[in-house]
């Protein structure tokens, strides 16, 4: 007589899972700061790189702003839209929208368009829903600063990825305590940090799919690299960081040059003193409405004259040469960058001019449109196996 004992989930982690997690953090950890560099630049927060030779010390806290990389991204992002889910015949279906409807996605969607085009990928995650079995299939969209994944180049298909994040809260854990969620092709593991100093698993749920719940939108893949690249490459970031020194150019000689300055030769010192004998200001010298100044020991006048005011057409001829080499990057027409001339472009001009924006369009529906394909597929097998 034999007996069929079940296998019963493991509570803690075996080596080959401990080595994954080890292995999908040190990538996501890894990449950490380039992400955040590229989200700096289209929140307008870099640090501009000052050379430390036009720049007197106490204006060193001055800090300008152009936001060439965020209306780059966005133009872009602006024209990918998901609009529907239908079956591969071409028929609409209400049981398609219902689960996209219920997780959002036609809002999300374009979350997940951002940041995949900020940080060159993003991440869609499928689960089974927390509620009864009745309840939708879950599709969440996940940041690549909290989440990785194990790409197979020869399947095109994850093989492992890895989530850490703040723990849920139906999750009795301390405050601001972190969380692992382990994506496997049979299993997704649920794990806190153990008193330890390791991780304690909380939860297995074994799915058994047979593939790694998660899917990747990746922008500007190639042969080579399957991960994604940003649309902030490092032209646009070195035109943006030029542009904003000559934008502080302006607003130093703003500082020192906006008023033309004045000589006098000739003068004696109580020019420069009030009625009391004190001397005056600079400040006050300046701007007084009248001067009144006596003749001197020979009877001569003095001279009173202004030297030129600074003038900031040279920085911004070279402000609108950046914009134009920015419209190229991007591919956006000059005069989404603020870059203007006398005779307006007409209508033809315009069309040609976003051509190329058009194409960049069409391929990132192409790619993106698999992925989100697979995100649904993942969640009817979710739903109905």
């Amino acid at each position: 007589m034999t007996l069929s004992i079940p296998e019963l989930p493991l509570l803690t982690l075996s080596d080959d899972e401990l080595a994954m997690i080890n292995l999908l953090r040190g990538d996501m950890m890894r990449d950490r700061w380039a992400l955040l560099l590229r989200d700096s630049y289209f929140n307008g927060e870099q640090l501009v790189r000052d050379l430390g030779i036009s720049i007197p010390p106490q204006l060193q806290g001055l800090h300008t702003v152009i936001g060439w990389p965020r209306v780059g991204v966005e133009s872009l992002e602006e024209r990918l839209d998901l609009e529907a889910f239908r079956w591969a015949d071409g028929s609409d279906s209400t049981e398609l929208e219902e689960i996209a409807d219920a997780n959002d996605l036609f809002d999300e969607s374009s979350l997940a368009h951002l940041d995949a085009l900020i940080y060159g990928r993003e991440y869609l995650a499928v689960g089974s829903g927390d509620c009864d079995s009745d309840c939708p299939p879950l599709i969440t969209v996940e940041s690549p600063l909290d989440m990785t994944l194990m790409w197979d180049a020869r399947i095109r298909m994850g093989t492992a990825a890895l989530r850490e994040c703040s723990a849920d809260t139906y999750i009795e854990s301390g405050p601001d305590e972190r969380m692992l969620v382990l994506y496997l092709p049979n299993q997704t593991v649920m794990c806190l940090p153990s008193s330890s100093g390791g991780w304690e698993v909380v939860d297995r749920d074994m799915h058994g799919l047979g593939v790694v719940p998660v899917v990747r939108l990746a922008n500007r893949q190639r042969t080579a690299d399957r991960v994604g690249k940003s649309e902030i490459t490092p032209d646009v970031m070195s035109i943006t960081d030029a542009a904003c020194r000559r934008l502080m150019g302006i607003e130093v000689a703003a500082e020192f040059f906006g008023a033309p300055q004045r000589y006098i030769l000739g003068a004696s010192e109580s020019a420069f003193q009030d009625a009391e004998g004190n001397a005056k200001s600079a400040w006050e010298t300046y701007i007084g409405r009248v001067l009144a100044l006596e003749r001197d020991e020979d009877g001569n006048v003095p001279d009173v004259g202004q030297f030129a005011a600074h003038d900031p057409s040279g920085q911004t001829k070279i402000i609108d040469l950046y914009a134009r080499i920015m419209s190229a990057q991007f591919g956006l027409p000059p005069h989404m960058l603020g870059y203007t001339t006398d005779n307006p472009a007409s209508a033809d001009a315009i069309r040609s001019t976003e051509a190329k924006l058009v194409k960049r369009s069409e391929r990132r529906i192409r790619r993106f449109g698999r992925a989100w394909q697979d995100a649904m597929r993942l969640a009817l097998w979710v739903r109905d196996g």
